[in-house]
């Protein structure tokens, strides 16, 4: 008896392991066509040269004679430092103040304080271009106010570039503190309180190591999405470098074995940094022994304190919200009849008439929204089998697994758009023998390449809460594996499949880096046709694409929270 059942359970186990590697053999197959094999393409490129293996490209990068890449390279590294120093002193004062404090009007500017969010990258830049550009509104009207001759500033370089990162990612440091903020006990800080410590010990000792592990992922975001930015150094620059655009610049002019030099250097500066941080994390464990209870807000007595916290946060509100203000404003103003004028004088509905009616000015809405559906489906697909894989089943080399589905993420989207020049301008096995740069396919696989994690990593916290013995259960009940994960396993992990879906399908229809250099004449996003109305100064129509991709972005994410419950900071 004990011999069948030592069979039995060893049948069971090896039907059990053939069901996972059923499982991982396609997820390993995506992961080497699309993530392993264009980077070690790129890592080839930028080493093999006339026939031969050398580092020559690497030493023509960091020759000092040659001074274009190093400053590049330099640039990059302390932009995007300061872009998370300036991110964090406004993102954490603002969660500490709308999560612990309560006065008049609190809940709207928290709300309000979320808004950069739904501004895709060039969006964002171009509403700043708007207001604070060398033609900006708010420029002219303080030039007029005061009767000067010249532009009081104009934002380009440097300066131009930290506005544009603070505004647009603060909410990285804001929300993921706030949510921290949320889940902290406060009788631990009464506790520290009452043995005598004051509130600098307070927040030094007991809050700031609670609240590590969002500001180690806010300072990460931040980081990543600074190195990898090129819509602000794009628009911004006026002959300011940062390895982005250098990449860029040398795909356009066919220096393809420098670009890919310039992708792995980048590639390696990124990763490093996510190493670091992951480290620096891991150093301590900062887990609480029991769930945060419900957060106790001190209410604001003091007049001459609540009503200027009211005013700062109405002025911090009409701040937040200029940028999608004035881009409805330049919407409704018709082509033509913004010409010499300091102001536009004219409006109407015709930008939005012509959206609707106008096949050539539908298309690139219509290409955005099918190739940012074709890209997110796949996402959904692979990210449930992968993640269910990597939370549920044991297998060796899980490790491995894990970082190459990560590794989308860390790399910019410069060096993953090479990583598809590279490796798809060629027939290739995983192509089925057709050359996909040029066409319209390789704009939904970068797409679908770039938000790979953002649904694994979503589903994998969802699969993690959930209990083994529910699936156990169910199989021991006589259900077969599917019927047991779509009807047990599918109901309770929803939330978390939609929050990565939801944020995967917007990333892809603002995405700008990845289709200003794959895109083809018909395949064209919105964000590209955005930049093309703007070289032909074409402000209204840019301004109404603008509108529409932002309304279509704030849709999505009401959607997930009014119907699936789906908080915004869960995206994050």
């Amino acid at each position: 008896m004990f011999n069948r059942w030592l069979r039995r359970r060893g049948e069971g186990l090896k039907r059990d392991r053939i069901f996972t590697w059923v499982l991982l053999l396609p997820v390993v197959a995506v992961l080497f066509a699309y993530v392993f094999y264009p980077g070690l393409r790129t890592l080839m490129e930028s080493i093999w040269v006339d026939g031969s293996i050398t580092l020559q490209n690497y030493r023509h990068f960091f020759n000092p004679e040659n001074m274009a890449n190093l400053e590049a390279l330099w640039n990059s590294l302390y932009i995007s430092v300061l872009s998370v120093i300036l991110s964090a002193l406004i993102g954490v004062p603002l969660a500490f103040i709308f999560n612990r404090y309560e006065f008049p009007g609190r809940r709207f500017f928290a709300s309000a304080a979320v808004m950069p969010i739904v501004l895709p990258s060039l969006v964002g830049v171009m509403s700043f271009l708007f207001l604070y550009g060398e033609s900006g509104l708010v420029t002219r009207a303080i030039q007029d106010l005061f009767g000067w001759e010249e532009p009081p500033f104009s934002l380009t370089g440097v300066p131009g570039i930290l506005l544009v990162h603070a505004y647009t990612m603060y909410v990285y440091f804001y929300m993921t503190v706030s949510s921290a903020i949320r889940g902290i006990n406060p009788a631990l800080e009464e506790a520290a309180a009452n043995l005598g410590a004051g509130s600098w010990t307070v927040f030094r000792r007991v809050t700031l190591p609670l609240l590590t592990p969002a500001l180690v992922a806010a300072s990460l975001l931040v980081f990543m999405t600074s190195m990898a930015s090129f819509s602000a150094p794009f628009l911004l620059a006026g002959g300011f470098r940062v390895l982005s655009l250098q990449i860029y610049f040398s795909k356009i002019n066919g220096n393809l074995d420098m670009a890919a030099t310039q992708s792995l250097i980048l590639s390696v500066i990124s990763i490093s940094f996510l190493l670091f941080m992951r480290w620096y994390q891991g150093r301590r464990d900062y887990r609480m022994m029991e769930k945060g209870v419900g957060i106790h807000r001190t209410e604001v007595r003091n007049p001459w304190v609540k009503w200027p916290l009211a005013i700062a946060g109405m002025l911090g509100v009409i701040v937040l919200l200029l940028p999608h203000a004035t881009l409805l404003l330049l919407s409704l103003v018709p082509e033509g009849t913004w010409t010499y004028q300091t102001y536009p004088t004219t409006f109407s509905f015709e930008n939005y008439i012509l959206l609707m009616k106008d096949p050539n000015i539908w298309e690139p809405v219509r290409n955005s929204l099918v190739m940012a559906a074709i890209a997110t489906a796949g996402n959904v697909l692979f990210g449930i089998l992968a993640a269910y894989l990597l939370a549920k089943r044991k297998f060796r080399g899980k490790n491995l697994l894990d970082i190459l589905i990560m590794l989308p993420w860390a790399l910019p989207a410069t060096v993953v758009a090479m990583n598809m020049i590279l490796a798809f301008n060629v027939p290739t096995p995983f192509t089925f023998g057709q050359v996909l740069v040029g066409t319209f396919w390789i704009l939904p696989l970068a797409y679908f390449v770039r938000h790979i994690p953002l649904v694994v990593r979503s589903t994998h916290a969802a699969l993690e809460q959930l209990d083994d013995s529910l699936e156990e259960a169910a199989r021991n009940l006589g259900a077969r594996w599917t019927t047991s994960f779509r009807r047990v396993i599918l109901p309770v992990i929803l939330p978390g499949i939609m929050a990565g879906t939801l944020l995967a399908f917007v990333t892809a229809v603002g995405e700008f880096v990845s289709s200003v250099m794959l895109y083809t004449i018909d395949n064209r996003p919105i964000s590209i046709e955005i930049m093309n109305q703007l070289r032909m100064f074409n402000l209204g129509q840019a301004a109404a694409y603008a509108v529409y991709q932002i309304l279509l972005i704030a849709g999505v994410l009401w959607i997930s929270q009014r119907f699936f419950g789906v908080k915004t900071e869960q995206t994050l």
